[in-house]
C-alpha cells in the first residue's frame, strides 16, 4: 500500500489563522472602560450685586481761566523789560518800562494850558462881578452884562477842556509804565527794548491766570447716547443735583491734591471732531498745573445700582462675543454669553448675562468645555483696585496708554 502524501500548509493560511486565534481569544474578554477624567481645579466667584460708583476718565487739556495780552496803550519807543520772562507776577507789577519823556513833556503843556485858562476864568469872574451892580443902576448896558457872562461861561468852557487834556496826558504817562492786570504766570518778551511800538506792534507779553484752571475734555455723541440709555434702563444713576467731582489725575499717575467740578457744557455740537466740549474748573493755589497741559479728568458721582461685577479675566472672548464659565448645579461648566459694559477697577461691569447667585469661574476657564467636571473653590483677590474707567481716545505722547471702554461722562443732561 503506498504512503501517503505530506499535506503542504500555504504560507498564507498561518497569520491569518493566528489573527483568528486572538479574536477568538479577545472575545472570550470584557472591554474595560477608559478611568474618568478627574475634576477640573477652578476658582469662581459668586455674583453678588451691588450698587457700584461709576467713574469716568478721559484725556483733557488744562486751560487758563484769564489769559490777558499785555498791549502798549500809546505809541512810542519800548524802554526796557523789566520782569523776568516765564516768572510769576502779581498784580500791579511792573512788566515794561517806555520812553516817558514826550509825554512828561505833554503833561507840562497842558498843566500850562490849565493854568492859563484859570487865569482867563479868574479875570472874566472879576469883570463879570463889577458888571452887575452897574448894569442894576443902570450905569451899563444890558449888553455890557451879557458880555460879561458870555466871557466868563466861555472861559470856564476853556478851563474844563484845558483840564481834560491834562487828563489824557497824564493817562498817556501813565500808560508808558506797563504792569499786569492779574496774578499769574507771564510769557516770553514779543518786543526788544529800544522797539517803537503803535497800533502794528503793540502785543507785548501774556499773563496766564494759574488759579483757578481750567480743564478741558471732550464728549462724543456716541457716549453721550450711550450715556443715555444707560439712565433710561436703569443702568446708570446721575449725580445729585448734577454735581459731579472732578478728579485731576497727572502724567505719572498720581492724583492731583484739589478736585474740581464741571463748570460749562458746550450746548454746541463740534461737527469737525464730532464732540461737545465739556469744561471743569480746579482750584491751583501752587501752580502745580499750567496752561495747555495734557492731564486726565476722571468724573465721580454716578452710580451703577445693583451691578454685577466680575473680575476681568473672568471674561473671555470667542467667535460669537464674550462669555463666562458658569458653574452649574451639578458642579459643572456651562458657556454663558455675556454683555460687558464699562471698566471698575479689575473688574467688568455686565450688563447681560448673569444673575445673584451665579457662581463664575476665574481662574482655570482656558482648558474648560461645555460640561467639564469641576472641583470650584473660592476665588481671592490678591489687589484692590480703585475703580477706574480707562480714557475715551488715545493720549498723547508721554501718557500712559490704557484701553478704551463703552460710556459716558456724568455731564450728559
Amino acid at each position: 500500500m503506498p504512503a501517503p502524501k505530506p499535506v503542504r500548509v500555504s504560507r498564507a493560511i498561518v497569520p491569518f489563522a493566528v489573527f483568528a486565534v486572538a479574536v477568538l481569544a479577545a472575545c472570550g474578554k470584557k472591554e474595560t472602560p477608559p478611568p474618568a477624567k478627574p475634576p477640573v481645579d477652578v476658582s469662581v466667584v459668586t455674583v453678588e450685586p451691588r450698587d457700584t460708583p461709576a467713574v469716568f476718565e478721559y484725556v483733557a487739556q488744562t486751560q487758563s481761566s484769564r489769559q490777558v495780552n499785555i498791549q502798549a496803550r500809546v505809541s512810542g519807543f519800548l524802554d526796557k523789560r523789566v520782569y523776568t520772562e516765564g516768572s510769576i507776577v502779581k498784580a500791579g507789577q511792573v512788566l515794561f518800562l517806555m520812553d516817558m519823556k514826550p509825554f512828561q513833556a505833554q503833561v507840562d503843556a497842558a498843566k500850562a494850558q490849565v493854568s492859563k485858562a484859570q487865569a482867563a476864568v479868574d479875570v472874566a469872574k472879576s469883570n463879570l462881578d463889577r458888571v452887575k451892580p452897574l448894569t442894576a443902576k443902570e450905569a451899563l448896558s444890558q449888553k455890557d452884562l451879557d458880555d460879561a457872562t458870555g466871557n466868563y461861561e466861555s472861559t470856564s468852557a476853556s478851563l474844563e477842556a484845558a483840564k481834560a487834556q491834562l487828563v489824557t496826558a497824564q493817562l498817556n504817562l501813565s500808560y508808558c509804565t506797563i504792569a499786569s492786570p492779574v496774578d499769574g504766570i507771564s510769557g516770553s518778551a514779543a518786543q526788544a527794548d529800544g522797539t517803537y511800538l503803535n497800533q502794528q506792534n503793540a502785543q507785548l507779553t501774556t499773563v496766564a491766570v494759574l488759579t483757578p484752571m481750567w480743564v478741558n475734555f471732550s464728549l462724543s455723541e456716541n457716549e453721550l447716547q450711550s450715556f443715555r440709555d444707560q439712565v433710561e434702563r436703569g443702568l446708570l444713576r446721575r449725580a445729585l443735583n448734577n454735581k459731579y467731582v472732578v478728579e485731576i489725575v497727572l502724567v505719572d499717575g498720581t492724583i492731583y491734591p484739589h478736585t474740581g467740578s464741571i463748570t460749562f457744557t458746550d450746548p454746541s455740537f463740534n461737527a469737525q471732531t464730532g464732540t461737545f466740549l465739556i469744561r471743569a474748573s480746579v482750584d491751583n493755589p501752587q501752580g502745580v498745573l499750567r496752561p495747555n497741559q495734557y492731564v486726565r479728568a476722571r468724573i465721580n458721582g454716578a452710580m451703577r445700582p445693583n451691578a454685577i461685577l466680575i473680575p476681568q479675566r473672568a471674561v473671555l472672548q470667542g467667535a460669537k462675543g464674550h462669555f463666562a464659565w458658569v458653574v452649574d448645579k451639578d458642579a459643572k461648566a456651562e458657556n454663558r454669553p455675556v454683555t460687558v459694559g464699562d471698566w471698575s477697577g479689575d473688574d467688568w461691569v455686565i450688563t447681560e448675562g448673569l444673575r445673584a447667585g451665579d457662581r463664575v469661574v476665574v481662574d482655570g476657564g482656558l482648558k474648560l468645555g461645555p460640561g467639564t467636571a469641576l472641583a470650584p473653590k473660592p476665588y481671592v483677590a490678591t489687589a484692590t483696585a480703585p475703580p477706574v474707567t480707562p480714557p475715551r481716545s488715545a493720549p498723547p505722547k508721554g501718557m500712559p496708554a490704557k484701553p478704551a471702554a463703552p460710556g459716558a461722562p456724568a455731564a450728559a443732561k
